[in-house]
This record gives C-alpha cells, sequence and structure tokens, in this order.
C-alpha cells in the first residue's frame, strides 16, 4: 500500500539547506532593497546575484522547469516543498528563479512560443536578465474574459492593439507584456482571445498609474495599462487565433497552487511569531498563553494551518500523479478557494495578539490581511472558485427520481428486512 506522509531523506537534505539560507541570507533583504523585479536598482544586482548564483551551485534555480530550460523538472509534490519555505521572504523566489509572474509567463513561452520568441524572451527571463507582466485583466470587467473589450486587429503583417487592462503586476519594471486580447467577436465566447507578446518599449503602451495594494504609501506596482494603435508583428501571435484562452490555462493551473504553496509558508511564519508573542506577555497576573481565549486562537490557527496544508500537498501530488490539469481542476479550486480564508484568519489573529503592535507598521500583520484580500482575487476571485468545486463534486453524484431519498430510513429498512428475511424466519422457527 502506497501512503508517505516521509520526505525523501536526500531531498529533505536541500530543504534543510534552503531554510537555512532564506532565514540568514534572503530575510534580511526585505530591509534594504525595494521591489524584487526592479532590474535598475544597482544594490538590487550586487546582493541578489551573488545568491542566485549559489543556488544554481546547488541545483536549485528555475526547479519547476526542465532540464531542456535550466531547471530540475521538479513535480508539483517537491515545489510544495520548496515554495513554503520560500514563501517567508518577498525576495526568495527571485533568488532561486520561480518568481510570479515571470514563472508562469516562461510555461507559456515554453509551451507556445516559436524558436525565434523563445530566444528572443524566453531565454533571457530564465536568467532574470529581464522581467515580464501578465496584462489579462480589464477595468470594466475584471478577470471575466467574455466581456473583455481590449481588441487585436491584424493590418497587413502587423496587429494594431487598442484598450485597457487592469493591475498588470510589475508592467512598470517589465521589458514586455503578455497580452490577452479580443480577436473574433463573432466567435464563441471562450474562442474570441488570442494572446500576444508586446515590448514594453512598442509605441502607444501608455501606463496610466502604478496601483499599490492596501496600506502603501507609495506608487505600487500594479498597471493601469492603456493600448492605444499599438502595433507588434505578426509573429508575436502566441499559439494560434482564438487559442487565448486555453494558452492562459497554461500558467493559471501551476500558478493557483503556487501561490497556495508560498501562503503556507506566510501563514507559517505569523503563527510563528503568535505563539512567540503569547509566550512572552504577562497581563492579569499570568503569560497570554495562559488565557483559554488565546489558547483557542493558536489552536484554531494550528488546525486551519495544517488542514490547508495537507490539503495543498494532496493536491501537488495529484498533480504530479495525472499529469493533467484538468482532473485536478476541482482540487486546485478547492485550494485557491480556502488559501484567502486561511491566510486572513491567521495574520488577524496574530495582530490581534500582538495588540497595538499588531495594528502598527512595525509588524507584518496589517499588511498580510489587507494580502489576503488580494490573494482572494489574484488568478480568479473566491467565489468563482467555489462554483468549480460545487460544479465538480455535484458531477460526481446523481439525484433520484423517487419522491424520498435513497436513504429514506424507511425504505432501507424495508430494504434489509427483505433482504435477510430468511434468516429471520430461521432464527424464529428455532426459537
Amino acid at each position: 500500500m502506497g501512503w508517505d506522509f516521509e520526505t525523501d531523506a536526500e531531498f529533505q537534505k536541500q530543504l534543510d539547506w534552503i531554510d537555512e539560507f532564506v532565514q540568514a541570507e534572503i530575510e534580511p533583504l526585505q530591509f534594504v532593497l525595494g521591489s524584487p523585479y526592479d532590474l535598475e536598482d544597482p544594490n538590487r544586482e550586487r546582493l541578489i546575484r551573488p545568491l542566485q548564483k549559489e543556488v544554481q551551485v546547488r541545483n536549485l534555480w528555475a526547479c519547476h522547469l526542465g532540464p531542456e530550460l535550466g531547471g530540475q523538472g521538479y513535480g508539483q509534490l517537491k515545489l510544495a516543498l520548496m515554495n513554503e519555505i520560500l514563501g517567508r521572504a518577498p525576495h526568495a523566489p527571485t533568488v532561486f528563479g520561480c518568481q510570479a509572474p515571470d514563472s508562469g509567463n516562461g510555461e507559456i513561452l515554453a509551451h507556445y512560443g516559436t524558436p525565434a520568441q523563445k530566444a528572443e524572451y524566453l531565454e533571457p527571463l530564465l536568467k532574470n536578465e529581464v522581467v515580464s507582466a501578465y496584462s489579462m485583466t480589464e477595468p470594466q470587467g475584471g478577470a471575466d474574459p467574455k466581456v473583455f473589450t481590449c481588441r487585436a486587429e491584424l493590418v497587413g503583417d502587423e496587429w494594431v492593439i487598442n484598450g485597457e487592462k487592469w493591475f498588470s503586476s510589475n508592467a512598470r519594471y517589465a521589458s514586455f507584456l503578455i497580452l490577452m486580447a479580443v480577436t473574433d467577436l463573432e466567435a464563441p465566447p471562450y474562442q474570441r482571445m488570442s494572446m500576444f507578446i508586446v515590448p514594453r518599449s512598442t509605441p502607444g503602451v501608455e501606463i496610466l498609474r502604478n496601483v499599490g495594494v492596501g496600506l502603501e504609501d507609495k506608487e505600487g506596482s500594479h498597471g493601469y495599462v492603456r493600448y492605444t494603435d499599438v502595433r507588434i508583428p505578426k509573429d508575436h501571435l502566441l499559439g494560434e487565433v482564438g487559442q487565448g484562452f486555453v494558452v492562459a490555462q497554461t500558467r493559471l493551473g501551476g500558478g493557483r497552487i503556487h501561490h497556495a504553496m508560498r501562503t503556507v509558508g506566510k501563514v507559517r511564519h505569523a503563527f510563528d511569531q503568535m505563539c512567540e508573542r503569547v509566550l512572552s506577555r504577562e497581563t492579569q497576573g499570568e503569560v497570554l498563553a495562559q488565557k483559554q481565549m488565546v489558547q483557542e486562537k493558536i489552536a484554531d490557527s494550528w488546525l486551519q494551518i495544517e488542514q490547508f496544508r495537507l490539503l495543498v500537498l494532496r493536491t501537488a501530488w495529484r498533480i504530479d500523479r495525472y499529469k493533467d490539469y484538468r482532473r485536478v481542476r476541482k482540487d486546485i479550486a478547492a485550494v485557491k478557494a480556502l488559501m484567502p480564508t486561511v491566510y486572513h484568519d491567521v495574520y488577524s489573529r496574530a495582530l490581534q495578539l500582538h495588540g497595538s503592535l499588531g495594528a502598527s507598521n512595525e509588524m507584518p500583520f496589517a499588511n498580510g490581511v489587507i494580502d489576503s484580500f488580494h490573494m482572494a482575487l489574484a488568478d480568479g476571485p473566491t467565489e468563482v472558485h467555489k462554483v468549480t468545486v460545487a460544479r465538480q463534486v455535484l458531477g460526481e453524484y446523481r439525484g433520484t427520481d423517487d419522491l424520498f431519498p435513497t436513504t429514506h430510513l424507511p425504505k432501507l429498512r424495508a430494504a434489509a428486512i427483505k433482504k435477510y428475511a430468511d434468516v429471520i424466519e430461521r432464527q424464529v422457527a428455532v426459537q
């Protein structure tokens, strides 16, 4: 019977090294560097490049990619165990070559890019010589592609793009954007869009503003982008015309589970801080840890984290087992739907148990609570994923035409009596 909760001893050694490396070398970077995507920051290059080389020497660079692309070709289970460590530090995914949205965009280019596209865009992206943005959602329709209005029309040998995109993360730092645009208004809803590579420097690409999230007191990194008569070569199409939705799924399935993996690391870190605090502070004659309502918060947090982590790992295992995101669609949707709730609840409790300090900008909890709402929207809103879970679950069941349920107790009792009638009658006769 193949059932195991242990990590392979050799890979555990790698995880132990990652854990120590992240704690000692990467976690401090958040206090001296800005965005991990800002390649123009000279301090970023001086501090991050040597760490990336150490990771490469350990053969831990871009492990989500196959060997032909410079990675290790790890399955999702190994990636989950890695990413729950990397989730503790904002610069860690960049140091390990698996930062979003570049990782997902790299998957799209690897699957659908032509040799020329891979040489021009994928190779420097994988080396972190450039960064990219994913330009899909729109201000009037959010993530619903059925109501997208950004158009791309083929004029001669060029695609001409007009429209607006909302929350194109890291657009301000990107060398190119991967854009979803409508190419055929008359096609069925999910065949109207196509996917394109748009160099950031193309005339007509304008960032109206860079939006921040929550408590950020400076310009953010989520671009509100306008495309005005943007002309790109005909060969900058990714996949086939009308295949945009299919291309998007290449990145979204993996992206959703990777978000969840990193969230495990975030909430565990908050939980560690929570436990330290309640064992360190005293009120009303005893440490906080002795208060029953505090113990309830600790217990609820631990239970949520462990349940969520097991669901994430099981989903990762199923992805590796079946190698078909469609078959694991329910599991991925469930993980994505549960993630923001666990994130919010644990960070809220950590904030509360730290008192006024927890609500201040001297601790990470207020930002985490706000970010939990962001995660409830990224890669599709929670409500959409719950609908997916419900539909997938209900598809595994059948209704009944009977007036009463198949488990109606009188019906079951009558069936049992009929099934065992001969035995019961013989027993009565013997008595």
